[in-house]
């Protein structure tokens, strides 16, 4: 059972758990990107376990009724087992998902597997008519040719400015410079992406948001939100007033790890879980 000190930013160990929380989300008009919490699997068997349980996902959602998705990484899914080895599972857990009208996003690690994803997403965005989407990073140097690469691919891309430690040689790692390359990412995919994938912005920041929304009255281009579960949610009610807006949500018995990096990267987060501790 997740202590109430972690429930505030992971759904729940089980799916029941996690789709009851949709449903509540669906009342306020936010819809979910359900993930099941694990990555960097060494062995088959949990991969082949990951992926049965996104394949029966997808028909709870849909027997539900709920607007959700999925979210998978690509580790998860078997990459560091080889690259064939995590395009069969996500070509399966698409294909499940496709059966039953439900979106599938594939997250992005850390650079080494920034091709990997960004091939097995185009050749299955084409192939799923656009029933997938992919994350890119601001910090990595590369991102912009990405982008002019996916410019005129079905589906949706996320917009977030990257979580990972990586190298200056490819990365940005000044917050302001990795905030301006947010900026001018956005501000190219806005112009260029009116017959290609939907925009999604992933960011709790207001300079972000509020760059997004002008840049969307300005060229009307598809525009979703996408915020963390536990984190800014008062936010997330007010924006879907006018915006489809989107919850990242996790679940499963992996929890413990993924709340430890929700709690270290936002002081109001740190606060939280120590009122919680403290009982205050």
């Amino acid at each position: 059972m997740i202590p109430p000190i972690a429930d505030r930013f992971v759904a729940g160990e089980s799916a029941a758990e996690v789709l009851e929380h949709v449903s509540r989300l669906n009342g306020r008009n936010v819809g979910a990107i359900i993930n099941l919490l694990g990555e960097h699997y060494g062995e088959r068997p949990p991969v082949r376990s990951d992926a049965a349980e996104y394949r029966a996902l997808a028909g709870d959602i849909s027997r539900s009724n709920l607007d959700a998705c999925l979210s998978v990484k690509p580790s998860q899914l078997g990459l560091d087992l080889g690259e064939d080895v995590f395009r069969e599972e996500l070509e399966g857990v698409v294909d499940a998902a496709a059966e039953h009208d439900v979106f599938v996003w594939i997250d992005m690690e850390d650079h080494t597997t920034t091709d990997a994803t960004l091939d097995a997403f185009e050749a299955l965005a084409h192939e799923y008519d656009g029933g997938v989407g992919v994350c890119v990073q601001a910090n990595l140097k590369r991102t912009r040719t990405d982008l002019e690469r996916l410019a005129d691919v079905p589906g949706k891309i996320r917009f977030v400015k990257g979580a990972y430690d990586e190298p200056a040689a490819i990365a940005y790692t000044d917050s302001e410079r990795v905030n301006r390359e947010y900026e001018a990412l956005l501000e190219y995919a806005f112009e260029h992406f009116h017959d290609g994938p939907t925009i999604a912005v992933g960011s709790h920041d207001d300079r972000m948001l509020e760059r997004a929304i002008a840049l969307h009255d300005e060229y009307g281009t598809d525009v979703e939100f996408q915020l963390l579960m536990g984190v800014r949610e008062q936010r997330q009610y007010d924006l879907a007033a006018e915006y489809d807006v989107y919850q990242y949500v996790p679940y499963g018995g992996r929890w413990l790890s993924y709340f430890s990096r929700r709690v270290m990267e936002r002081k109001e987060n740190l606060r939280f879980a120590l009122r919680a501790v403290l009982g205050r």
